[in-house]
């Protein structure tokens, strides 16, 4: 029979690494890519760095934050810089990449609907999309009212459309039991509605909300709220 070992004493276990935000961040993006992003909360985060809850309160403050950081982590990978085509497509390419991110994460695009990230990527995105609006001629005014439109809505194409295979069918359903005598346009246009791949009608889009902020003056007498 072998003898139990004696438990180790506190001052011979490795020193746990200390709290940092970044550190925290880093974690719950690991966490993210594997688990998803509503397994990372305050609680699971905490367990996988060996620490108690209220810990990560003095660097988050609290879960919408900590999902803010980890988007803001993830816009890393936006293409800022495309070099193929004039400042239109350029601008395109670059929001397209944006969207491609937050559909390779569906929870985070529909989180980022109501938590924006305020960190140094997503702040390197505004400037990226507000310096290809001044090189197309953009009036300020307007590009500082369009860069919202813009992220706005790659942002909500990207909730409504990441893991929402078959979602649209009851609706095509009933669009193609419409009848003429009812509703005579949805029964002579109304599966265009949902047609077309998500890519082309995200692309479309773009060059509709491009072309309406280049050619849309502000009302006269906008203020900041």
């Amino acid at each position: 029979m072998t003898e139990d070992k004696a438990p180790r004493s506190r001052r011979e276990r490795p020193a746990k690494a200390a709290l940092t935000r970044d550190g925290i961040v880093r974690t719950a993006v690991g966490l993210v890519r594997v688990e998803g992003l509503r397994r990372v909360t305050m609680r699971r985060l905490a367990d996988e760095l060996d620490t108690g809850a209220a810990s990560l309160y003095v660097y988050v403050r609290n879960t919408a934050e900590l999902h803010a950081a980890v988007l803001d982590e993830l816009l890393g990978s936006v293409e800022l810089t495309p070099e193929v085509g004039d400042w239109r497509e350029r601008l395109e390419a670059v929001l397209t990449s944006y969207a491609e991110v937050l559909l390779e994460y569906p929870e985070l695009a529909q989180a980022a609907l109501v938590a924006r990230p305020s960190g140094p990527k997503y702040l390197a995105l505004l400037e990226t999309v507000l310096a290809l609006l001044d090189e197309g001629g953009v009036p300020m005014s307007q590009a500082a009212w369009g860069v919202d439109l813009l992220l706005q809505y790659a942002t909500a194409s990207a909730a409504e459309h990441a893991g929402q295979e078959g979602s649209w069918d009851p609706l095509l359903k009933k669009l193609q039991a419409v009848r003429a005598e009812e509703h005579p346009q949805l029964a002579a246009h109304g599966e265009d509605l949902l047609s077309g791949p998500r890519e082309a009608r995200l692309a479309w889009g773009f060059r509709v909300l491009i072309n309406g902020v280049l050619g849309t003056p502000r009302l006269e007498g906008a203020h900041h709220d």
